[in-house]
């Protein structure tokens, strides 16, 4: 993995699900790239526990929010627009796993609240920094977190994948919608980040299905370093990252430290996106 030097440099970011795990590396980057962060989660005690070792990087408060609460969201953001005067970029990496089975097996309602979670709870963050980004002058910078199953089909956790999925459309219906107002807006799969999810696959045993191997095996592994994803949501909410926008970023895998020299390629394709594939893409005749 690549270290940039990252500028952020006064710019108020906010981390949700920066307690723990991809967030939290998020927020250390973001901190030691010169930001001034604002952390968000659920578990107040995991929240200030991080606050204090954050602390010793940089400048960082921490603020309790459920982001599938609208009045807290709105609560969070105001907090920083009227500590900072602008909310500059927002990195958003709360998510849950929901239930693990087959959709024939899993409680409907935990399906849901998971869905609530991971897709509203995200439209919830990007609307309200939206909100305060398009009249603020220079907009700002969104980076959505997908995952697991948004680019492929995810047997046996398919509240996480559409949910994750619908991550990745937003994203680019949000990039378009706010491209005249200066909002730019990404999403970003980190990668097999070991983290407090996959210990609810290894307890899950055979529910999980298929997926208990390759977890245990990525455990074995060592997986993917959040500092990764958390490099490449520091870039992605960074003003050297401006022109990007709209797309599925794959950080361990897609050399998104070099896009901005592609700006041309990336603006006159698609690629990066989610799209279907017809026949004639795959060299069919008989469509």
């Amino acid at each position: 993995m690549q270290n940039l030097n990252i500028d952020l440099d006064g710019k108020a970011i906010l981390v949700t699900g920066g307690s723990m795990g991809i967030g939290y590396a998020c927020a250390e980057r973001c901190l030691r790239a010169g930001a001034r962060v604002t952390i968000a989660a659920r578990g107040a005690d995991d929240l200030r526990a991080a606050e204090r070792r954050l602390s010793a990087v940089g400048e960082v408060v921490a603020r309790p929010t459920d982001v599938s609460e609208a009045a807290q969201v709105q609560s969070t953001v105001a907090g920083i627009v009227d500590r900072y005067g602008a909310l500059d970029g927002v990195i958003h990496a709360a998510g849950v796993y929901g239930p693990i089975g087959r959709v024939v097996d899993v409680d409907p309602c935990e399906w849901l609240d998971a869905v609530r979670i991971n897709l509203f709870g995200t439209l919830l963050v990007a609307r309200e920094a939206s909100r305060v980004m398009v009249r603020q002058p220079g907009g700002g910078r969104i980076v959505l977190f997908s995952g697991g199953g948004a680019a492929a089909p995810f047997p046996h956790y398919s509240a996480y994948a559409s949910g994750k999925a619908g991550v990745v459309r937003l994203a680019e219906t949000l990039a378009q919608e706010l491209a005249g107002d200066g909002v730019e807006v990404n999403c970003v799969s980190p990668g097999f980040v070991l983290t407090r999810l996959h210990e609810q696959t290894v307890a899950a045993g055979g529910r999980a299905g298929g997926f208990l191997d390759e977890t245990r095996r990525q455990i074995a592994a060592g997986g993917v370093p959040a500092a990764v994803g958390a490099e490449a949501a520091a870039f992605l909410v960074s003003d050297a990252a401006h022109g990007i926008t709209g797309k599925f970023v794959a950080a361990p895998y897609d050399g998104w430290s070099t896009w901005i020299d592609r700006l041309d390629v990336l603006k006159q394709t698609d690629v990066f996106t989610l799209r279907r594939i017809v026949p004639r893409d795959r060299g069919m005749d008989w469509q």
